[in-house]
């Protein structure tokens, strides 16, 4: 099987523009996300699925100078950019990332793609009941039901986002669901505006000193002996669907 990571980005985010590109230590936070993605056993092949607007130049040119691949198809459907690179890049599986979430654990990627590879689903999240910390986000699903999403959906709410159409049809895709064994869903280490880059910025100016490949019980120990940090993002909330 071969597993193809597939990463939405774009610089046009409405609360904090350019958010994938903001440096810490002197480095875009899109290259924290991809260094830690390369540590993943079962991910052969990583992509950046960006826009043809033109502001989106600047993660081409990010791409090419870090011999990054990449596709650039429409800004607001995003499904179809997603089908569209996931055809030119090929992969029988499929894992879709987002570009604001730098600290993305390797070690819970190939817990999500085992899962989905040991069982006989078309997609598996980490985010439907969620029990991760938003910012660990990970979903598995087959090219074939990327394939069938972007053939019948025709919600703008299924374009814009990706496997909405897939979840939210169970009776169309076999749907699987993996959670951890303590929920964490409190914590946030996405990046959506000021206060989140706040915060990861002092996670990984903390831990990434020490030792530059750091996991979740890591982040979470650190923020325990920190949980004033906690505050800076807590009453931030997730855009709905």
């Amino acid at each position: 099987m071969t597993v193809t990571a597939i990463i939405q980005a774009r610089m046009g985010s409405t609360r904090l523009p350019g958010k994938i590109l903001k440096e810490v230590n002197g480095k875009p936070l899109l290259a924290y996300q991809l260094e830690r993605i390369a540590r993943a056993k079962y991910v052969d092949k990583v992509v950046i699925a960006t826009t043809v607007n033109q502001k989106d130049d600047v993660i081409v040119e990010f791409c090419d100078n870090n011999d990054v691949e990449y596709y650039r198809g429409s800004e607001n459907d995003v499904l179809s950019r997603y089908y569209e690179a996931a055809e030119l890049y090929e992969g029988d599986s499929i894992v879709r990332l987002t570009s604001d979430c730098p600290i993305i654990d390797p070690v819970i990627l190939d817990k999500t793609i085992k899962y989905y590879d040991d069982n006989d689903y078309d997609y598996v999240s980490n985010t439907i009941e969620r029990t991760y910390p938003r910012g660990l986000d990970t979903e598995v699903f087959s090219r074939a039901a990327l394939e069938k999403a972007y053939k019948e959906a025709t919600l703008l709410r299924d374009k814009e986002h990706v496997t909405a159409y897939m979840y939210s049809n169970p009776k169309n895709f076999k749907l699987g669901y993996i959670t951890n064994e303590q929920d964490y869903s409190e914590y946030r280490w996405t990046v959506d505006t000021t206060e989140d880059f706040e915060l990861i910025e002092l996670i990984l100016k903390k831990l990434y000193q020490e030792n530059n490949m750091f996991y979740m019980n890591d982040v979470i120990e650190l923020l325990k002996q920190n949980p004033e940090w906690v505050a800076i993002n807590a009453h931030i909330e997730q855009k709905k669907l």
